[in-house]
């Protein structure tokens, strides 16, 4: 199935062509009008150079009329081989079609809502025939019917044409289209963007970053520089503003020589509050009991992190090297 792009905005357009595979574009004089469009030529000019195939609007009152402004915008520098001029269906807009595709040049005849209009785009030898989707489907229409029809009119009948579904609103209207085996669609680049969206996939991904992480970066890549340590003999008030300071909710003690004395953390600070209330405040560290540090060393892979803490259900490690305290992993490191 043929994809292109629905738009007159260059850095949409810009953005939707580098990856590589799309068809073309589609634009209209809407779309031109809605983004301030002066220079439609200059415009029309710049587009062609910047994808594979454009589609654009040739209208005119007659068919004398919309066959010279499709020679008028050839005359530009538009490609022949590389323009399909849009026309809105008519008996004026088949007879030019009739008329362009003889000289051989492609046609689209669209804004159609009927069988029998895609049936006189078809005879005319229209290269493409364009059902509006979501317009029909905004009236009440079996939209998703009349593409059906035109698939099997095009099949039956082996008319040259191909059927675009066009006015397309929701990723669901591409699996319509995929779905009744549509020749060509034209995708607004919102819906484009959509495409390979799903909140399985985004999780599944996510997941597999977190656990290349987790193997492939050390304990010392992922924590922060900060390392929150006090020395035994200070006092627990004093303590508690260098907790703030580090920014920690976690100090490491140590004692003269170095060694690491415990963590204080600021779930202990409640319990001493609870336990004795102000009167925390006349210790220093070295008066105060720990249970064993959870650490790990700084070159282990954070899978070994998150193993502890997993393990042991804490929210920090004491991170070290060769035994000595270096910094704190906390679990939104990870």
């Amino acid at each position: 199935m043929e994809l292109y792009l629905d738009s007159a905005d260059l850095a949409e357009i810009e953005e939707a062509f580098q990856l590589g595979f799309l068809t073309g574009l589609t634009t209209t004089p809407t779309f031109m009008h809605r983004h301030g469009v002066t220079d439609v030529d200059g415009l029309i000019l710049r587009l062609a150079g910047m994808v594979p195939i454009l589609q654009v609007e040739a209208l005119g009152q007659s068919a004398d009329a919309i066959v010279a402004e499709a020679h008028r915008l050839t005359a530009l520098g538009l490609d022949p081989a590389a323009t399909v001029f849009k026309i809105p269906v008519s008996l004026h807009g088949v007879k030019a079609c009739k008329r362009l595709a003889d000289e051989g040049l492609q046609v689209n005849i669209h804004l159609v809502y009927t069988l029998q209009q895609a049936y006189m785009a078809m005879a005319a030898g229209a290269a493409y025939v364009c059902p509006l989707v979501g317009r029909l489907q905004d009236q009440g229409h079996d939209a998703l019917g009349l593409v059906e029809d035109c698939i099997v009119a095009v099949d039956r009948y082996r008319y040259p044409t191909k059927v675009m579904f066009s006015s397309v609103r929701s990723v669901e209207h591409v699996r319509n289209a995929l779905h009744l085996g549509v020749h060509t669609i034209t995708v607004p680049y919102r819906i484009l963007t959509q495409l390979t969206e799903n909140h399985f996939t985004t999780l599944g991904t996510n997941q597999f970053f977190e656990h290349t992480r987790l193997v492939t970066t050390t304990v010392g890549e992922a924590m922060r520089s900060v390392n929150p340590v006090v020395p035994a003999e200070m006092p627990l008030q004093e303590t508690i503003v260098k907790m703030t300071e580090f920014g920690f909710g976690c100090v490491t003690v140590v004692n003269g020589d170095g060694t690491v004395r415990g963590v204080f953390t600021d779930g202990d600070l409640r319990r001493l509050l609870e336990h004795e209330g102000r009167n925390i405040l006349q210790h220093t560290m070295a008066d105060l009991a720990y249970q064993p540090p959870i650490m790990v060393e700084k070159g282990e892979p954070l899978s070994a992190a998150a193993d502890l803490f997993k393990t042991h259900k804490v929210d920090t490690l004491l991170v070290t090297e060769h035994g000595a305290p270096v910094g704190m992993l906390d679990i939104q490191n990870l």
